[in-house]
């Protein structure tokens, strides 16, 4: 056949896996979604948005190619089952990592983070986190559901302690989240405050309403008083030396925002991870 042939795959990809450092992973899941679901959507539509980037990044000063990840497509998970969805990432995760590459997801909803950082932990015992959202995400239950984008820092916390978890954005939650979080200081409001932290092992976990709506209106859960793009660039880039073995960008729903504006931000934060994490 002689083509050329249009990729499906991001832009930058190595051919095949053992070329790769890095190995990103589509999870289109959003089976707990509690109020406008789609963030399903969005792996897919990021793979064509990446398309439309540069792959040099001016910031960085390298291009994709210099980072060697590897696109290994989309989990296919079975319709209506968490357990098992979970399950099915846990497994892909756990080989990535000890196959002693670096593993990125691209989400779906925020519940994804946790079978990821279940693996990275078992690779990893030095392990912290660090979390970029609008809202705590350390409910005990959400409608009497533990699996839950809703409570998924709460289990998160469970694995790693909670003194392991930064948190930066946050603006939304239960008045027992923010006292857990006054608790353990896990929110920083200065870069500074990541230091205490950087010589352990990090999994990145980035959920993009983080970002104010007048930014990014494509997002299940859109909370007013956010980042602007150029504040979490500036965070993102910070974290070009730390020791970033994992993490995932989660939480967009790409046809909330007609004009695809949303979609073409979360694919240049994609890049930014991958530089950071190369």
């Amino acid at each position: 056949m002689l083509g050329p042939f249009l990729s499906r795959y991001w832009i930058g990809s190595v051919e095949n896996y053992n070329q790769s450092d890095i190995v990103m992973i589509g999870l289109p899941f959003d089976g707990t979604c509690s109020y406008r679901p789609g963030s399903r959507f969005a792996p897919e539509r990021l793979r064509l948005a990446s398309w439309g980037l540069e792959d040099y990044s001016p910031v960085y000063k390298k291009h994709l190619d210099d980072v060697k990840f590897f696109d290994a497509g989309e989990l296919e998970f079975p319709f209506g089952n968490t357990v098992a969805t979970l399950d099915i990432i846990e497994k892909n995760a756990r080989q990535i990592f000890f196959d002693n590459k670096k593993y990125l997801g691209i989400g779906g909803e925020h519940l994804v983070t946790l079978p990821a950082i279940k693996a990275c932990k078992e690779k990893y015992s030095d392990l912290a986190i660090i979390h970029f959202d609008a809202h705590t995400d350390l409910r005990e239950d959400y409608l009497g559901e533990k699996l839950s984008h809703a409570s998924v820092m709460k289990r998160i916390g469970e694995i790693v302690g909670f003194e392991n978890i930064k948190q930066i954005g946050i603006r939304s939650g239960l008045k027992e989240e923010f006292d857990l979080m006054d608790k353990y200081s896990t929110l920083v409001n200065h870069s500074s405050d990541l230091n205490s932290i950087k010589n352990k092992k990090i999994f990145l976990t980035l959920d993009v309403d983080v970002l104010d709506p007048s930014v990014l209106s494509g997002t299940g859960t859109p909370e007013p008083d956010g980042l602007l793009y150029r504040e979490l660039a500036e965070w993102i880039y910070y974290l070009k030396d730390f020791d970033i073995v994992g993490a995932d960008i989660v939480e967009l729903a790409p046809d909330y925002d007609k004009s695809e504006v949303s979609t073409a931000i979360v694919t240049k934060i994609v890049r930014d991870v991958l530089m950071i994490m190369s």
